[in-house]
């Protein structure tokens, strides 16, 4: 009975182990000074399974309007508000397994500045409020040709991955915490030719993640 219990446990584990997806919306791009739109402080969780997604902003996403566009030097520093979006890729583990995970943009249909004038850099920082490193320098969007081993669509453009693993856990019924924290930029390269028209462009940040024994 007890081999009976301990395996529907594991059951139990891989069976909330699913994927993970969360939708971070930047909106907008096109040429003057930045905005941002922003309802609280609370701190916001989206959950799957035993693997959670955090934000500090009300909403989850990035508004750019009328942005001018930067070299990359200058785009790799901004710090002000609405000008980066910090978030947190989690995961409370019991047992052995382990949990990986992948990072992707998906362009929005509704975009209209062509993916190369667009630049995504995305940072990681393992302790909270720490020094963030780079994992993606400045790239426009490039669309993958094929559907990812963790579910992420053809057409997306992958940022990173990871993973979170209790395979060397020696007490499988004590929970183990980890978090990986992040900062996006998104920016107009230097080289877009303003116009008369709003350009604008449009990505979703999506989590895919799964879990293995």
């Amino acid at each position: 009975m007890e081999l009976e219990n301990e395996n529907n446990k594991k059951q139990m584990i891989l069976s909330i182990v699913g994927i993970l997806i969360l939708v971070v919306t930047i909106i907008g791009v096109s040429y003057a000074a930045f905005t941002f739109t922003k309802q609280g402080q609370e701190e916001n969780v989206v959950r799957t399974g035993t693997v959670t997604m955090t934000y500090t902003e009300a909403l989850n996403g990035i508004s750019i309007e009328n942005a001018i566009p930067m070299t990359e030097e200058k785009g790799k520093l901004l710090v002000g508000e609405g000008e980066i979006f910090d978030f947190t890729v989690s995961a409370d583990i019991m047992g052995k397994t382990t949990i990986n995970y992948e990072i992707v943009a998906e362009k929005d249909e509704s975009s209209t500045i062509d993916d190369q004038y667009i630049r995504l850099y995305l940072e990681k920082s393992s302790v909270a409020d720490g020094s963030y490193s780079s994992v993606l320098e400045p790239k426009p969007f490039t669309p993958s040709t094929k559907k990812s081993t963790l579910g992420a669509p053809e057409g997306v453009m992958q940022l990173d991955t990871g993973s979170f693993s209790t395979a060397d856990l020696e007490d499988v019924s004590v929970k183990k915490e980890f978090n990986q924290y992040y900062r996006l930029r998104m920016w107009v390269d230097s080289s877009f030719e303003l116009s008369e028209n709003v350009s604008t462009y449009k990505v979703t940040i999506n989590v895919y993640g799964k879990g293995i024994e």
